[in-house]
């Protein structure tokens, strides 16, 4: 074998290797950002399904402090009007914000059911009470872990070499992170009548 032919036989072997390795990190890459988008879609699925709980417990707490309180009635409507709007809500920011809104409205509703002492010593509504409040845990637990997921994808699509991948395969980076609500950083002032 000549000088040249082995030259041209490492270059070309050389060549495939760089092929090989230059596709499998694609591939590698690719699957990584998909297996992360699949994980970004079923942690907010989880998400929703602990929303939907919750709002399926609404009309059942609404209806039994209704009975105590029926004169709060803006209340009860902020209430139906932010079911109604997390009932619509087609993007992930709308369901954000549907939650937000549906969270302080309730936030007032158990003030109100705080304030009335048949409301609050009725079993019935401590029981809806305690399941809200069990709902809310897991509303917050799957809030943190859809949080830690998109944070891992975007990391990941920012990174390189996947950050090329991500850009070739119209992978990009998630802006919807749950936060604290504006002036959750406050502390509540707490009256003892």
């Amino acid at each position: 074998m000549s000088k040249t032919a082995k030259t041209l036989l490492i270059t070309g072997g050389i060549l495939v290797l760089l092929v090989l390795i230059i596709g499998g990190t694609f591939v590698s890459g690719y699957n990584r950002l998909i297996n992360f988008e699949e994980s970004i879609n079923s942690s907010w699925a989880q998400v929703e399904n602990v929303l939907q709980r919750r709002n399926d417990l609404i009309p059942n707490l609404v209806n039994t402090v209704t009975g105590y309180a029926g004169h709060e009635k803006e209340i009860f409507e902020k209430i139906a009007d932010a079911r109604a709007k997390l009932a619509g809500a087609k993007t992930i920011n709308e369901k954000v914000k549907a939650n937000s809104m549906m969270g302080s409205a309730l936030g007032r509703l158990i003030a109100v059911a705080e304030s009335n002492p048949q409301l609050k010593a009725s079993g019935n509504f401590q029981s809806l009470q305690d399941e809200l409040a069990g709902t809310e845990n897991r509303i917050a637990v799957e809030r943190r872990r859809y949080n830690e997921v998109v944070r891992a994808y975007n990391v990941t699509v920012r990174r390189f070499p996947t950050n090329i991948i991500a850009a070739l395969m119209g992978f990009e980076k998630k802006e919807v992170y749950f936060e604290a609500e504006e002036g959750a950083e406050e502390v509540p002032e707490v009256k003892f009548d």
